[in-house]
């Protein structure tokens, strides 16, 4: 493999990996969906600054941080996405939806 294909494939990789911190991205929580107001309802009661406007145009920071945890949970997950993103499995994800919210 020539040094050419090796930075176009990194390039690639790169794009790819910060595609989720572009805003238009992640799907639209669907109205009404329960997962995502318990989100927004513990977040409020547990952290502080989710009010402030996020880099995603129309969202505060905690609307866009539970709308990313909630397009990065696996579609069968049923449990409480913030509860969530303080466990081991996933503070991962916690991180990627707090950048993706400027929430930190």
């Amino acid at each position: 493999m020539n040094l050419g294909k090796i930075i176009l494939l990194g390039a690639l990789a790169l794009c790819s990996s910060t595609a989720a911190y572009a805003g238009d991205t992640y799907n639209t929580v669907p109205a009404g969906d329960r997962q995502y107001a318990q989100c927004l309802v513990y977040s409020a009661k547990q952290y502080e600054g989710g009010d402030a406007a996020s880099p995603i145009k129309g969202q505060t920071k905690a609307e866009a941080w539970c709308t990313c945890m909630w397009n990065e949970t696996p579609d069968d997950f049923r449990g409480n996405l913030a509860k969530f993103s303080e466990t081991a499995r996933g503070a991962a994800m916690n991180k990627t939806c707090e950048r993706y919210a400027d929430w930190g």
